[in-house]
């Protein structure tokens, strides 16, 4: 949180000879001072005392010229000095007993009235020296002058009459103080002869508009105290590093944290995030970068400016759970460290800036306005720019709350520390939840928003998110979702896969939709499979649905829907060629052999189970038979006309051979046959 150093706003007053009108005139003058005033200033800090001894080396001319009846002279003068200026005292060398005293004092200035030793003639000059004091009166952690042993904190100012040049400042700190300029301008310190630390001015063009703000510490023994408190069952120590010589730091912000940390863990839902407890050390914010509060995630080591309000207490306690392991994102951990400290503020009496709505942005800030997602890391904006991001992040974070409300934002968190993405299957789906690596970033963040809101945040983004380049991305998306709930919402009760969700969640709409064109693909041939199916009398297998639910992008389904689609158009074949008529004899001689109809009911109950292989073989069997049984039958009894015919003539030939042989063996005498 930009830490803001209050600032002395100088009327045109401040700092200004406020002169009374000179002795013996009663003419109005012009604006040119008739009093000159020039000084030397030097402001002298004294721990001990607890306060800034301011001394005035002041030059008084009278610049008036007296006239032939007239003569003027001033013998007081009126000096606006700091707020809070006490215990002053107006000397000179000359004669008589000058005095100081309190005219008037204001929130903006101390009206001193300076009675002079001695008339002050026209055309004269007198040299006097003023000494008043600035104390530390204790109070508010953010009071505008501290002074101690650790730290001192206080505005400089100038001094001289309107359009006199020649006033000089010098500050004078102790040794060993660093001094920072948190507002206004003066040249850099320069360390003493002595020690001290000096800052000074040369002569001033314009004195009246020189102003600077000094805070200032140097190394001192910090004063250790532990107290403790429960976070939703685990007891947490919170070590308190106060300044020594200011225990009031030290009880305030461990009293507030001990009793805001268990406030916090309710309101945002989750259990105490740290393996150990916290350090709260007091500091400056030179420390801390210029900053009120600083966190460090990796040692729970938290720096907390002297001055800074309960308001940044609480914003850094919030960051025990916002801070870069629950969401990626700069803007989104400031965001709800600030929003978390608001919601806590009520229950803890805290008093809060009037800050958080979009009226309260100033001008100055409008005019650094950038996208969040532009917002640099810590220390790499300017102050404008890292003004405006906190300030729009706030903003934000109370949008998005009034637009999800507790109980959603609660899911939300509990979804990102768990590392669940958006996009889940329904619980009836059962199993484990998906996860995804890492903490949600702008992108993943806003859809596990849009998880648990009434409506989408996309508008949200693009007003206080969206770099120029992201819009087309949050256009794309918005399309892709569209055609993501048309694609769930055909499947029914089956689940989209995990390869489209993934794709979705990593914002890789491409992919999304190459696979969400496959989906629409198989749901269409899902519903011709079902119909197709239902026509044939045919029991669909779960084997589509579960290869369309595989993180294969549909691959295996593809591959499914096609066989399925196959094998009931076998089927159908295969029906369309049963005769409906008694098989004739050439067809009872074609079906020797074969089953057709036991094949049918083989396809139909291996379809069932899910065997399309082997349904669409069985299939095209029985079709194969049915179709072709007359013609094998009338083949079948040509071959065996052809068998027989060719049986009887060698039947014949066998015969006509027979009886050749034995004429031939009764017909023909030798010489050997005489006698026998």
């Amino acid at each position: 949180m930009s830490r803001r150093v209050a600032a002395v706003v100088l009327a045109l007053v401040a700092a200004t000879g406020l002169l009374a009108s000179p002795a013996g005139s009663t003419e109005v003058r012009a604006a040119a001072p008739s009093l000159q005033i020039v000084s030397d200033a030097r402001y002298v800090v004294q721990p001990e005392a607890h306060r800034v001894q301011v001394t005035l080396d002041i030059v008084f001319k009278n610049r008036l010229s007296d006239t032939k009846t007239q003569r003027f002279y001033y013998d007081h003068a009126l000096l606006a000095v700091l707020p809070g200026a006490s215990a002053p005292k107006f000397t000179w060398s000359g004669s008589g007993s000058p005095k100081a005293k309190v005219s008037k004092a204001t929130a903006a200035a101390t009206i001193l009235r300076l009675d002079f030793g001695a008339r002050l003639y026209s055309g004269k000059s007198a040299k006097y020296r003023l000494v008043f004091d600035i104390v530390d009166k204790g109070g508010a952690a953010g009071r505008q002058v501290r002074v101690g042993d650790s730290v001192a904190s206080f505005p400089v100012w100038a001094y001289a009459s309107d359009s006199t040049p020649g006033s000089t400042v010098e500050v004078v700190f102790p040794a060993d103080f660093a001094v920072t300029v948190a507002s206004g301008s003066i040249p850099p310190a320069t360390t003493a002869a002595d020690g001290t630390v000096v800052l000074q001015t040369g002569s001033l063009k314009t004195p009246l508009t020189f102003y600077a703000y000094l805070v200032a510490d140097r190394p001192g023994t910090l004063s250790d105290s532990v107290v403790q408190t429960t976070v939703g069952g685990k007891t947490v120590d919170l070590t308190i590093s106060a300044f020594v010589d200011d225990a009031a730091w030290g009880t305030r912000v461990g009293d507030l944290a001990s009793r805001a940390l268990p406030v916090l863990a309710d309101r945002i839902g989750l259990a105490w995030p740290r393996p150990d407890g916290l350090d709260f050390r007091e500091t400056v914010g030179r420390s801390s970068g210029g900053y009120a509060g600083l966190f460090d995630p990796a040692t729970g080591k938290i720096d907390v400016a002297y001055d800074a309000t309960d308001e940044v207490v609480l914003h850094e306690a919030a960051h025990s759970w916002f801070n870069g392991a629950l969401l990626a994102d700069r803007w989104a951990t400031e965001a709800f460290a600030s929003y978390y400290a608001r919601v806590a503020a009520p229950e803890l009496k805290v008093a809060v800036a009037k800050t958080g709505d979009a009226e309260t942005i100033s001008a100055d800030l409008k005019a650094a306005r950038i996208p969040l997602n532009a917002w640099g890391a810590l220390g790499a904006e300017d102050r404008p720019t890292e003004d405006y991001g906190y300030a729009a992040s706030l903003i934000l974070a109370k949008a998005i709350g009034e637009r999800v409300g507790d109980d959603g934002l609660k899911a939300v968190w509990a979804d990102a520390a768990t590392r669940t993405g958006a996009y889940q299957p329904p619980a009836t789906a059962g199993g484990v939840p998906e996860t995804v690596d890492g903490p949600p970033d702008w992108r993943s963040l806003l859809d596990l928003l849009d998880e648990h809101a009434p409506s989408s945040l996309d508008d949200v983004w693009r007003t206080w998110v969206a770099r120029d380049d992201d819009l087309a991305l949050l256009d794309a998306r918005r399309v892709a979702r569209e055609r993501y709930d048309a694609v769930v919402a055909a499947a029914g009760d089956w689940q989209v896969p995990r390869t489209l969700r993934d794709a979705m969640r990593a914002w890789r709409f491409d992919d999304a939709d190459r696979l969400m064109t496959a989906a629409e693909t198989l749901l269409a041939q899902r519903t011709e499979i079902a119909a197709g199916a239902a026509a044939a009398g045919l029991a669909l297998p779960d084997t589509l649905r579960a290869s369309f639910e595989e993180p294969d992008g549909f691959a295996t389904a593809t591959v499914e829907a096609r066989a399925e689609l196959e094998a009931i158009a076998q089927y159908d074949a295969a029906v369309a060629a049963r005769p409906t008529h008694a098989p004739d004899v050439f067809e009872e001689i074609g079906l020797w052999g074969t089953s057709p109809a036991a094949d049918l009911v083989a396809a139909r109950t291996r379809f069932a189970s899910g065997d399309l292989d082997a349904a669409t073989t069985s299939a095209a069997n029985a079709a194969s038979a049915w179709t072709n049984a007359g013609d094998i039958g009338r083949g079948r009894a040509v071959s065996v006309g052809v068998l027989l015919f060719a049986a009887l003539v060698a039947l014949v030939l066998a015969g006509v051979w027979y009886r050749g042989r034995r004429r031939a063996r009764h017909g023909t005498m030798t010489a050997g046959d005489v006698g026998a």
